[in-house]
Formats: C-alpha cells, sequence, structure tokens
C-alpha cells in the first residue's frame, strides 16, 4: 500500500467512522492493499488465527499454585535475558484474556492457539493437580467459544515443569514419556469435550538443538566447545531429548486415540519450525548441504512420523549417536500425525564448507554446513529487527511444497509466521506497521500459491497476537500485531491488525 503520513492518519482517525477498540480508535474506513488477498481467495474453510505461549503471556508465573518450569529458573541466570525481563507478570493474560479474545474477535479471526503451562496443571510435573490452572484454562476456553473463536491447545511450548528436570534430568530420560502421557490424558480428559484440536509439543527441534547442543535456551546444557554451559553433551544429548520428545509426541497421541478421539471427534498433531534452506551455488556439493540441512531441521521429526525412521543422511552421519526405536516404538510414532504445524519465518543459503571445521562433534556440527545471508552481494530478504529473521517470502513456498512433495501431503497448519520491530519503539511508531503489513501479504501469497499447487494447507496462525515476552530477546522484540505498553499493559491494535480485519471480512452472501 501506499504508506500514508501518520498526520494524515490521526485526521482520518478523527474523521472517520471509528471503532473504540481498548483505547485504541481506528478507522475501519480505511482501505488497506490486501495484494488481491481476501478469504474467499483460499480455499473453503481455510482458517486464520493468532498464537501466544502460556509462559511468553500469561504472568502469575508464581501465583495461584503454578509450579516453576525450567525457564523460569533458566532466566534467574545473570545476563541471560535481555534487560533482565522475566515472565513472572509477561501481558497478564492471565486476567485480561477477555479483552485479547474479544480483540480477536473484532479483527474476524477464527481460531486462537494457546499453549498451556504443564506446571500450571502439574506443579510437581505429575500427581497433585492444581484445580485453579485447570479453572483459568477452562475459563479461556469457555470464553473463546462463547466469542466465536475456536481454541487450538498446545500441550508444551519450551516449559518443561522444572520438578521434572531435578527428578530425572527431565527430557533426558524415558521416564518423562509416561508423565507427559498423563498430563496429556489430563487434559484430552478435562479440555476435550470443548478443544478439538490438539497439539503435543511446539518446535521439539529448538527444545532438543537449543536447550542442549548449545545450551541457548533452558535447561542451557551443552559442550563447552559450543556454549556457555557447565554441564552437558552436544554429541549425544540433544539426540536422546529429541527421541524422547517423539516418544512422548507417539505416546500422548496412542492416548488420544485409543480413549478420546471417537467420542470427542477431535484431531491431534505435532508444530515443527522449518527455516527454507536454499543451495548457495548450483554446485552438487551445495545442493547435498541444503540437504543435510533439511533433514537435520525439519526431516529429525516428521521423517520418524511418517516412515517411522530417522532420515538416512542422519543415521549415516550420527551413526551410533543417534537412539534407534524398536519395533513398538515404530507403530506408536508411524503416522502418529493427523495434522502438522510448520511454523516458517524465513529462509537462509547453504553450502558445503568443504572441510568438516572442529574436532567437537554436536548436533549443528553434524549438519556439515555453512550458512550464508547475501548472494553477488545482495541480502537474501530485509531484515526484520531478529538477527535470525529475514523476510524471504518464497521460501514459504518452497516449505510447504517440500512437506507435500517429502511428506505424503499431510494436513498442514501453517502454525506460526510473523516478524518484529525493536521493543523499544513508540506507541505511534509501534502501531504504524506497514514493513509487517507487507510481510504478511508476501507470505500470504506465497501460501496461497502452495495451496493452489496442491499443497494440504487448511489454515494459518499470525504470530503473535500480542507483543510479549520473546525468551532471550525479553521485551526487546516486538511481535505482535497489538501493541502493549509494558507500562501499563493496554492494548493497542496495530495497523497489521486492521489489515487483517479487512482480509478476514465475511462476505454476506
Amino acid at each position: 500500500m501506499k504508506t500514508l503520513p501518520f498526520f494524515l492518519l490521526l485526521i482520518i482517525h478523527c474523521v472517520a467512522d471509528t471503532v473504540e477498540l481498548n483505547g485504541a480508535s481506528h478507522p475501519d474506513t480505511v482501505h488497506f492493499d490486501t495484494g488481491g488477498l481476501s478469504r474467499d481467495a483460499f480455499p473453503k474453510g481455510f482458517l486464520f488465527g493468532t498464537a501466544t505461549s502460556a509462559y511468553q503471556v500469561e504472568g502469575m508465573a508464581n501465583q495461584d499454585g503454578r509450579g516453576p518450569s525450567i525457564w523460569d529458573v533458566f532466566i534467574k541466570k545473570p545476563g541471560i535475558v535481555a534487560n533482565n525481563g522475566t515472565g513472572d507478570i509477561a501481558v497478564d493474560q492471565y486476567h485480561r484474556y477477555k479483552e485479547d479474545v474479544d480483540i480477536m474477535a473484532n479483527l474476524n479471526f477464527d481460531a486462537y492457539r494457546f499453549s498451556i503451562s504443564w506446571s500450571r496443571i502439574f506443579p510437581d510435573g505429575a500427581g497433585k493437580v492444581n484445580w485453579k490452572g485447570v479453572a483459568y484454562y477452562n475459563r479461556l476456553i469457555n470464553y473463546l467459544l462463547q466469542k466465536g473463536i475456536t481454541p487450538y491447545a498446545n500441550l508444551y511450548h519450551y516449559d518443561l515443569p522444572e520438578a521434572l528436570e531435578k527428578k530425572y534430568n527431565g527430557l533426558l530420560s524415558e521416564k518423562v514419556v509416561k508423565d507427559f502421557a498423563d498430563y496429556a490424558d489430563f487434559c484430552f480428559k478435562t479440555f476435550g469435550d470443548r478443544v478439538k484440536n490438539w497439539m503435543t509439543f511446539n518446535e521439539p527441534r529448538v527444545v532438543a538443538a537449543l536447550g542442549y547442543d548449545n545450551g541457548f535456551f533452558a535447561p542451557g546444557r551443552c559442550s563447552k566447545a559450543f556454549g556457555n554451559c557447565t554441564v552437558g553433551n552436544s554429541a549425544t544429548e540433544p539426540y536422546i531429548a529429541a527421541h524422547n520428545l517423539i516418544l512422548s509426541h507417539g505416546a500422548a497421541v496412542q492416548r488420544y486415540r485409543e480413549k478420546y478421539q471417537k467420542k470427542q471427534k477431535g484431531r491431534i498433531g505435532i508444530l515443527l519450525d522449518f527455516v527454507w534452506y536454499e543451495p548457495l551455488t548450483r554446485s552438487k556439493a551445495d545442493n547435498y548441504a541444503a540437504q543435510r540441512a533439511r533433514d537435520f531441521h525439519v526431516g529429525w521429526f516428521i521423517h520418524p512420523l511418517t516412515y517411522g525412521e530417522y532420515p538416512k543422511t542422519m543415521q549415516s552421519i550420527v551413526g551410533k549417536r543417534l537412539p534407534k526405536f524398536t519395533k513398538e516404538e515404530v507403530n506408536m510414532v508411524k503416522g502418529s500425525i493427523d495434522f502438522v504445524g510448520i511454523n516458517q519465518y524465513t529462509t537462509y543459503y547453504m553450502y558445503d564448507p568443504l572441510k568438516k571445521n572442529s574436532k567437537n562433534l554436536g548436533y549443528q556440527q553434524d549438519w556439515n554446513a555453512g550458512f550464508a545471508y547475501v548472494k553477488h552481494g545482495v541480502p537474501i530478504g530485509p531484515k526484520a529487527n531478529s538477527y535470525w529473521l529475514y523476510n524471504v517470502p518464497w521460501g514459504m513456498y518452497k516449505a510447504l511444497m517440500y512437506i507435500k512433495e517429502h511428506y505424503k501431503n499431510p494436513t498442514v497448519i501453517l502454525s506460526e509466521n510473523g516478524m518484529d520491530d525493536p521493543g523499544n519503539v513508540t506507541l505511534r511508531q509501534g502501531l504504524h506497521d506497514t514493513t509487517r503489513i507487507n510481510f504478511y501479504k508476501g507470505y500470504l501469497t506465497q501460501l496461497k500459491k502452495a495451496a493452489d499447487d496442491g499443497a494440504n494447507v487448511v489454515g494459518y496462525f499470525a504470530w503473535s497476537l500480542l507483543d510479549n515476552f520473546e525468551w532471550r530477546l525479553g521485551y526487546t522484540a516486538r511481535f505482535g500485531i497489538v501493541y502493549v505498553d509494558y507500562t501499563n499493559l493496554k492494548r493497542y491494535p496495530k495497523m497489521s491488525a486492521y489489515w487483517f480485519k479487512q482480509l478476514l471480512k465475511r462476505n454476506k452472501h
């Protein structure tokens, strides 16, 4: 769209018929350029939603009976989170959920993807139930349904109960499989009469790689060569953690299918992150490097879920360090998705580094692939605020077509996509987020192209509904389509929110 100067927008604000929304008025009469996108441009029944996660938005981290997660402990280490931010209050969705759901409804969204905090339900990871936590999720789910918004419940978003980390080293122990399945079972039984869309884990690859290969995320384990960790082994632990995540997923799905699915008529899947890896040159070596990257990234999880084994490249490179599935486990894991969520943000070039650079073994080292962000002096795309995030819409198309062609065209939900501004933008700057509008327009155009070309993609979730606690970045990155003033937690929908509102308008037939 042609960007209107901000003062003109303010004049329109005052003159046009405006809608009051939580203290921020915005003209519904301003026409945004959607690039030809509308509800009708997508397949019939295509679903649009927004997404958040418990620790990033809820707050009440130490209250109403919630036990600590590994992130509550991890962030207490000095220098871990920018400006020492915490999720103790976050953006207080625990108390403001009605306001947030009202915003979604006003913006014409169909669904809300939220996560349930395991330690809010089971403060010790297992055993005693915290009924105050259960009551909170009941309130949220009931209000979503009241407002016509479909709940999409994710059971795990980086936040293992600290009690299980202490008890048996968390994801490094097979014991986590039963505890996770028991927790999932409780959620199916308690919320499944109303929640028909379940996800077991968000980005298990990030959990395994950043938690156990470079120690960048909780629980902060790695070999000394790869990060500032006091404990860990990057050569083996990422693979053990990933294996237990896959088995935990399989066990939870088995419980759902055997005990609940027939009666509740829901579906269950998993959410996988997928950076598209494009070969830097046409050389065979760079093509192989890009393929290794894809196998070690998304293939690590979707391959066992589709074919019952890890990708052959991983088997040959990792060798004995890669755990094996028993026959019984293969039966449990293979085919254990009714749909797969793909979180797709960015694209990198990959090249063959010609020689291995390190004697130290680790998950990232095993790729034996180099990352590049520029080709012939041209960046792969404009950069967002986050160092890792380049705006490369064509990568979305390639990622979705790759899943279609390599993994039997599963039902796909594009479960995260978005970009961030710096945390210190003013309200005025933050609301005027034309860059974000262009980001969404580009990616949704490519998603539609993939759907038109036969990819079985049935929904899209924008990340995120709200500016929130962004893990290691704390409050220095704003991914929301709604601006949050961190001094008083007031919500102000940005221009991108109104862009979605227009895009998602239902034509009265």
